[in-house]
């Protein structure tokens, strides 16, 4: 047999995660109390969390590079000694 995931999941598994997620979340948060209040907020808060993470601005490797290193003392080395 096959060891290798397919391509609709490698493709769809984290998106359907996050909708089950998302549906368990909202569906909890009306039909349920107290357990239900706290996995609602988890629920729905996790899908955010993971949306936040992959919009905060990154820097590039090229931008990396151009930077100058920083030295043990925090200075960066093209400064004068």
């Amino acid at each position: 047999m096959n060891n290798q995931p397919s391509a609709f999941w490698n493709l769809w598994g984290w998106p359907i995660v996050m909708g089950v997620l998302t549906t368990t979340g909202l569906l909890t948060a009306l039909v349920s109390d107290t357990w239900g209040d706290w996995w609602s907020w988890v629920a729905l808060g996790v899908p955010v969390a993971v949306m936040g993470w992959y919009s905060w601005p990154r820097r590039s490797a090229a931008a990396a590079a151009e930077t100058p290193a920083a030295d043990a003392s925090g200075a960066p080395s093209s400064a004068p000694r």
